[in-house]
């Protein structure tokens, strides 16, 4: 055992107590940061259990000797126990950690606090960035993380051929690292239209995943009747994108796992909550995409939280968030039996879901909303070109423009990744077409951060900015930089800021440009999660100070530039119509 770390066996309201030296050493047997090792200590708990497996809840003392829990006795319905609920540990069942500009270690840091102990995450986004490097990267600043992180291999590298990305993965990469035994599954195949027509490339990835015997991820928005039933058949096992509970459904009655997502921009528990009483053992939580305040707040526990208070069936809701999830990806986690590894939390009660404590691996990680684990400064990886722009770079002309002029619009919608298209006339002002603040018609646009291009421009509406500008580097899926704004000059001092920190978020208003720099391949940041939500919360204040009522503008900004997610959106070779697949001008003819 690790001698800086100390124990003690002194019971104290039914518990052995763990006294935790604050030494920043790393514990030689957990190979985890400042966790004591309970290597030969024997730690004793008394609460009420909530046994999913059994569907009961009731008092018992659980025994946990190093990693795994020894024994669990039930005890007379009578018997004085703490106050509290021993519960199963909760899995995000599909996560993007890159979107909560945090490194892994630091991600897992702060879950932790909110009684997760697992998640599945698709590193897509620096795999798109910085290729096979990237997925080394995130697999390597996991070891040390205080949680389990099951990483998948991204499938879709670059998610479409109509955007420019950083790398690429064929067919040929992926299956080398669907062998490698650190990654865990076949992350969500995006391409469903080529797995309904059959692409030999796309069916070469779902066939070496089933050749290993891992579960391939789905997203397939929208996809009802017999094109889901193909797109099911293919061996696609799950789907987080499902936005109607109909469609929830039919994929359900296929047999498909749907994952009820509670993200920073995309929220969809009000609409497919009742997919968990319909199919309980299908069911799971995600969160996909959640920001750095978002997750300072809570974690599956909210959604756990909120399916209660609809009033669906405790056991049920405590699978969905812990053990489909552990069982279809074959999680190494416990679920609070005899035998398993001792990951589990102790919750307030059984409807707020407020965690008093999260223990790992026979570790406490995590109490009243505190991590007990340190800060860690992570390596920052990045690839960004050095460029600066002009206003004339943002301006949209054509030579045929007469009078008003009708342009294609993308509505964005708060909440959702879907947008719509509308419709809008403008009048050129010196032959360029300027954006329109009084009508929230406002200029969006995406500039490539790998090679020298010139900008891409179109029109967008549901920002509700008066002034000023914003942009970011964290750009849905090929994560160039995208920028909205009221004028060409605040969208010029916004986009320079970002290419100029090599990666970032900006607000700009009439007096200032604010920055939160994300060093880490343009998407996360190097610093605490205390830091960086703090400087989120604040840009993202600044930016509704602006004139947005949106909750995440920089989520939705940065989904504004997801092909694969109808209707229309903007990549930096043009509008992109995710109806048709093909690119249409701004301008309409």
């Amino acid at each position: 055992m690790n001698p800086n770390h100390r124990e003690c066996i002194a019971t104290g309201g039914g518990r052995a107590q763990s006294l935790h030296d604050t030494t920043p050493a790393a514990c030689c047997f957990c190979r985890r940061p400042n966790l004591p090792s309970t290597l030969g200590v024997v730690i004793e708990f008394r609460h009420r259990i909530v046994d999913v497996h059994a569907r009961k809840i009731y008092p018992a003392r659980v025994q946990v000797d190093g990693q795994r829990i020894t024994s669990i006795v039930e005890l007379a319905s009578d018997a004085v126990v703490n106050t509290g609920f021993l519960i199963c540990g909760f899995v995000d069942a599909h996560v993007h950690v890159e979107s909560s500009m945090l490194a892994p270690a630091e991600f897992a840091r702060v879950a932790v606090r909110h009684g997760t102990v697992a998640t599945v995450s698709d590193p897509h986004e620096i795999a798109n960035v910085l290729g096979e490097e990237g997925i080394e990267f995130m697999l390597r600043e996991a070891e040390s993380a205080c949680m389990p992180i099951a990483f998948g291999v991204p499938s879709c590298v670059p998610a479409t051929q109509f955007e420019t990305t950083g790398s690429s993965l064929d067919a040929t990469a992926v299956a080398r690292l669907l062998s490698d035994a650190r990654l865990s599954y076949l992350a969500e195949m995006m391409n469903w239209p080529g797995v309904l027509s059959g692409d030999g490339a796309v069916l070469e990835k779902i066939a070496a995943s089933k050749r290993v015997g891992k579960p391939v991820d789905g997203h397939a928005p929208g996809l009802r009747g017999a094109e889901a039933q193909r797109y099911v058949a293919a061996g696609i096992s799950t789907d987080h994108e499902c936005f109607a509970l109909e469609e929830a459904r039919e994929k359900a009655r296929a047999g498909m796992h749907i994952l009820i997502r509670e993200g920073s921009a995309a929220r969809n528990l009000e609409a497919l909550w009742p997919i968990i009483a319909e199919f309980p053992q299908l069911a799971m939580f995600s969160t996909d995409d959640a920001h750095p305040d978002m997750l300072a707040l809570g974690h599956i526990n909210r959604s756990v939280a909120r399916c209660i208070s609809h009033g669906l069936d405790l056991f049920d809701v405590l699978r969905a968030a812990s053990v489909n999830p552990v069982e279809h990806y074959r999680l190494q986690v416990g679920l609070l039996r005899e035998g398993d590894r001792a990951d589990f939390a102790i919750v307030e009660d059984l409807k707020s879901f407020e965690v008093r404590e999260t223990w790992i691996g026979g570790r406490e990680v995590a109490r009243a909303g505190q991590s007990l684990v340190a800060y860690r400064a992570p390596a920052t990886p990045n690839r960004f070109r050095s460029a600066v722009f002009s206003s004339s770079d943002f301006a949209l002309r054509d030579a045929d423009m007469r009078g008003r002029v009708e342009v294609r619009v993308i509505e964005a919608i708060d909440g959702e990744l879907i947008t719509r298209e509308i419709r809008e006339s403008l009048t050129p002002a010196a032959g360029v077409l300027e954006p329109d603040p009084a009508t929230d018609t406002l200029l969006i646009c995406v500039c490539n951060r790998f090679q020298a291009a010139p900008p891409a421009l179109a029109f967008v509406r549901g920002f509700g900015f008066l002034s000023g500008a914003v942009a970011t580097s964290v750009a849905h899926d090929s994560h160039q930089v995208i920028a909205v704004g009221t004028s060409r000059d605040a969208i010029v001092r916004a986009v320079n800021a970002v290419f100029a920190a090599h990666g970032g978020l900006v607000v700009v208003n009439d007096r200032e440009t604010k920055l939160l720099p994300l060093p880490i391949a343009g998407l996360m940041s190097d610093r605490p999660v205390e830091e960086v939500a703090e400087a989120y919360l604040e840009l993202s204040e600044m930016a509704r100070a602006l004139g947005s009522k949106l909750r995440a503008p920089f989520m939705t900004l940065s989904f504004m530039a997801l092909l694969v997610i109808p209707a229309l959106k903007l990549s930096d070779l043009g509008l992109f119509d995710a109806r048709e697949f093909r690119f249409v001008p701004p301008i309409v003819r």
